[in-house]
């Protein structure tokens, strides 16, 4: 049973975390929140934007606010299967026999860099199904276990499309979150600068071990979701679905495929941890509005119209919520646009 102690702990460990981050993260508030909030949940990550705006940055320094072992890999064309998950090798033993050794790859770490993810073919990328979803990898027919906690964060850029191959559905709906990187605005800028030239070293310091980030994820878990609230986050992801009974009259205009189950499995584990964030008990409708952008954002397939009308995936989730908030009689403004969503499209105003 959770107490009004267990809580206040929590936050106090979520603030001790932000506050290290914040030492050599400038801005970046909801990526930041977003990665954190995911990372506790258990789920992996996707940070999409342009080059320079921090997203390698950010990775580094959870390693070292986390206090985890961290990898890196670089993701490129002529990276293999094996230069991800390792291989077995020939040795010699002193008696001159040669026996099989596994020689672990770079995905045995707690957190994982997988940068610039959509530049490795999808057979390479293929090698991170298992370890994203079960946290094991097999080799040669034998499966052996990931360092728990255990978590992918990936980046990639959305411009730059040469020389890149699509990720797989199978591995988008794996990503807890798809978290949009947005460039820093002026006063943002100004201190990057300032700070860089002062020195480029990261000063963040530890402020949770792997031990402590279980035991949060605990915490977490127990946090109790009304009968009507999680019957409202499963309308929200069924309501992606255009051929679904819940079926939004968004996504039978805008969408080809909607959200998996997963779906609804990361949007209630993240408001769980939404919810403690704020020192509450208990899942709010708001936890959920704010996080179905990220957690549906790359979960649909949009048709041709959508295309053709250059509607966004973010742009349909707000009016899945809309509609479905409407139903719940929740109001007409339960879906505000993200930040970097509503400058796209409708200019800085």
């Amino acid at each position: 049973m959770i107490t009004e102690q267990d809580i206040q702990q929590f936050s106090k460990q979520c603030e001790r975390i932000f506050t290290q981050i914040r030492r050599d993260v400038i801005g970046q508030q909801e990526v930041v929140e977003g990665t954190v909030i995911a990372m506790i949940a258990g789920g992996n990550v996707l940070l999409e934007g342009v080059p320079g705006v921090g997203k390698t940055r950010l990775v580094r320094t959870l390693g070292r606010v986390f206090d985890l072992p961290f990898s890196r890999i670089q993701f490129t064309p002529d990276l293999m299967p094996a230069d991800v998950t390792g291989t077995n090798i020939i040795v010699k033993d002193d008696s001159g026999n040669s026996t099989f050794s596994f020689q672990p790859g770079p995905i045995f770490s707690n957190i994982i860099l997988a940068d610039e993810i959509n530049r490795a073919t999808p057979k390479t990328q293929s090698a991170l199904l298992e370890a994203m979803q079960e946290h094991t990898v097999t080799v040669m027919g034998v499966s052996r276990k990931m360092p728990e906690p255990f978590f992918v964060l990936a980046t990639q850029n959305p411009v730059e499309q040469d020389g890149t191959y699509p990720l797989p559905e199978a591995q988008m709906d794996r990503f807890m979150f798809k978290l949009v990187v947005p460039n820093p605005s002026l006063e943002e800028l100004m201190t990057i600068v300032d700070m860089t030239q002062q020195t480029m070293e990261e000063v963040a310091e530890p402020a949770c071990t792997g031990e402590e980030l279980l035991a949060m994820r605990a915490t977490a878990n127990q946090i109790p979701v009304a009968q009507d609230v999680m019957r409202y986050a499963m309308t929200l992801c069924s309501a992606t679905h255009p051929d679904s009974e819940c079926a939004s009259e968004a996504a039978k205009k805008y969408v080809r495929l909607g959200a998996s189950p997963r779906a609804g499995q990361s949007l209630i584990s993240a408001a769980k941890v939404k919810a403690l964030m704020k020192g509450r008990f208990n899942v709010s409708f708001s936890d959920l509005n704010e996080l179905a952008y990220p957690v549906l954002r790359h979960r649909m397939k949009m048709n041709f119209e959508a295309i053709a009308e250059r509607v966004s995936p973010d742009e349909v989730v707000s009016m899945i919520i809309s509609e479905v908030g409407k139903s719940f009689g929740l109001g007409k403004d339960t879906a505000p646009l993200p930040v970097q969503e509503k400058k796209k499209r409708f200019g800085k105003k």
